[in-house]
């Protein structure tokens, strides 16, 4: 069947419930996806403004080859790539149909990388971990790797062991589950990158519905590497009463128990513990959304969120910390302006929409907000 998407038209098999693309079961088309690639389509606008010489992409994990199209008519020079000879054929179609004159590649991509490259940005997005391709990435790449991850279990410890092998750190499941997800996935893929003394710089990152996406902007010196890795720690966290510390640096002290309530403590780590995206960047790109795009009204909404959310390394649940308290859940902008009036830096934050950010601490969250009960 033929689908529209962001001003191109493509072919696209029947898709079945939970299918995404490159699952490996046959070539599929996951339209709940559009919103990922309505958000790929304007960073890559923005990267291009922000550094001309990014010309050439690579689809690494074509399928019906969607991103590739979406790509080339933002003037990229493409190669779509697959093991899979249905879609590269189906990719080779939709470029052609959409007037990109790009190139499709049936070939294992990580062969393909380090045999044809170095290209510009590479975009990752597998069915799962995307830990087999990234070697390959960060090596070959020059500017900006875009990754993918659908195992989010593994990713936020609800599958712990799982996690451990696939990213080589502990995550704990935490009711900030989510952002310890894509912070189990930036430790992995800034600790990859530095193995090449390359830095992969998160310019801008998500998590929406069911996977992390983010964009790693890669430096190639050494001492940028160093100071990316700086930027990797733990986190200390009590079920108790929901405090929660850090540290960085890679080897781990971790209390004996909760400084606020003496309580046992699990550690998360190593994980990324700095920003998840540049801040000007992120308006940059939430500016090169357009109306064209089936998901602008929801994209806009989550890089306005990001833009202005305050860097910590975890977040609250509003609704968990009154839970904890014994009391009704006020409304998030009274919640967050009790916090302003008190002092603390405060804001929502993209996972939910009752993820509070602050650098205060649950107790001096309580006072700030203890008028509202």
């Amino acid at each position: 069947m033929l689908v529209t998407e962001g001003g191109v038209e493509i072919d696209v098999p029947e898709a079945r419930d939970g299918a995404s693309e490159g699952s490996g079961d046959g070539v599929f088309f996951n339209p709940t996806q559009e919103l990922n690639r309505d958000v790929t389509v304007a960073v890559l606008r923005a990267y291009r403004e922000r550094d001309p010489r990014a010309t050439s992409y690579l689809d690494a994990m074509a399928a019906s080859g969607i991103r590739g199209v979406r790509a080339g008519v933002e003037g990229y020079d493409v190669t779509c790539a697959d093991v899979d000879a249905d879609a590269v054929a189906l990719a080779d179609a939709n470029l052609a149909r959409n007037g990109v004159d790009g190139r499709v590649a049936n070939r294992d991509v990580n062969a393909l990388m380090h045999e044809e490259g170095p290209f510009d940005v590479v975009d990752i997005d597998p069915f799962g971990t995307p830990m087999p391709f990234v070697d390959s990435a960060f090596s070959t790449t020059r500017d900006l790797v875009c990754v993918t991850a659908t195992d989010t279990a593994p990713l936020c410890g609800a599958h712990r062991n799982s996690g451990v092998r696939k990213y080589a750190t502990v995550p704990q499941n935490t009711e900030y589950h989510a952002e310890m997800g894509l912070r189990v996935l930036l430790s992995a893929l800034v600790r990859t990158a530095a193995r090449y003394d390359t830095a992969a710089v998160p310019v801008l990152s998500h998590v929406t519905r069911h996977y992390a996406r983010t964009y790693l902007e890669l430096d190639h010196r050494a001492t940028s590497a160093d100071a990316a890795v700086e930027e990797l720690g733990y986190v200390h966290h009590c079920d108790d009463c929901l405090h929660r510390t850090h540290e960085f640096g890679l080897v781990a002290h971790p209390p004996v128990d909760c400084p606020a309530c003496g309580s046992s403590v699990r550690t998360a780590g190593p994980i990324w513990l700095g920003a998840v995206r540049d801040a000007a960047f992120t308006r940059a790109v939430r500016e090169r959304v357009t109306d064209d795009m089936g998901e602008a009204k929801a994209a806009r909404s989550l890089l306005d969120t990001l833009a202005s959310e305050v860097d910590a390394p975890t977040h609250y649940d509003q609704h968990r910390l009154c839970k904890q308290w014994g009391v009704p859940a006020p409304g998030m902008d009274e919640f967050v302006g009790a916090l302003h009036h008190a002092g603390h830096d405060a804001s929502r934050a993209h996972y939910h929409g009752t993820a509070l950010k602050t650098p205060a601490t649950v107790a001096e969250i309580r006072a700030a907000t203890a008028e509202l009960f």
